[in-house]
């Protein structure tokens, strides 16, 4: 009886195909991702053991340095309509005669720490070289030209009917008459619910939280 050859096959694999459809996944992330711009101050905040996200939309952001500046950012990814009803607001009470190309270039300021003397010069920067200047800060001190006050009122009005987060974030080595400005500013405008933007730090060893969580695992 005759003998049967099998024809010997390559076991190779052409990967060819696997690496076109992993290129074709890095590019879609690469275009897809959004990157946090840089923050033109460096603010060093306290630690805490609450590990709440912060979140991203419907939130406006207060920050305070470690020499007591005051900074405003509106965190609304999902609903760009809302910097310009806010941008409008401040321009319109204060009348501060913006150019639509600087109304348009708040869209992109990541950080407003500048009196309002000193928003058309600063919306008349690239958003990208605004981290190279040093902002005076948003004047808070004087309880009769609060200018916080004005733009926390325009967010509200921005966001009426919407939920609106309330964040500030202080460094650790500020001083408390600046925070107290923040939440006078607030407090005037009736908003009395607001959050601390802290550092992450470890639960303490052997606290009632380790033991809690001890448990529940």
């Amino acid at each position: 009886m005759p003998s049967i050859k099998i024809p010997r096959k390559s076991t190779d694999t052409d990967m060819t195909p696997f690496v076109d459809i992993a290129f074709l996944i890095l590019s879609f992330f690469i275009m897809a991702t959004k990157f946090k711009p840089p923050e033109p101050v460096e603010i060093k905040t306290p630690g805490s053991v609450l590990s709440q996200k912060m979140p991203e939309s419907n939130a406006v952001l207060i920050a305070t340095d470690s020499t007591n500046k005051v900074y405003f950012t509106l965190l609304s990814e999902k609903d760009p309509g809302k910097f310009d009803a806010i941008i409008n607001g401040v321009n319109e009470t204060q009348k501060l005669g913006l150019t639509p190309a600087q109304i348009n270039n708040f869209k992109k300021t990541y950080m407003v720490g500048v009196p309002f003397a000193g928003l058309k010069q600063l919306l008349d920067i690239d958003a990208k070289e605004q981290i190279n200047v040093k902002q005076p800060g948003i004047p808070v001190m004087d309880s009769t030209n609060n200018q916080l006050f004005w733009w926390i009122q325009a967010s509200k009005n921005a966001f009426a009917g919407e939920k609106l987060i309330y964040l500030i974030k202080g460094d650790g080595n500020s001083k408390y008459p600046a925070f107290e400005a923040v939440i006078e500013a607030l407090k005037k405008n009736e908003e009395f619910k607001y959050s601390l933007v802290t550092s992450l730090d470890d639960i303490p060893a052997g606290s009632a939280l380790d033991l809690e969580q001890k448990r529940l695992k």
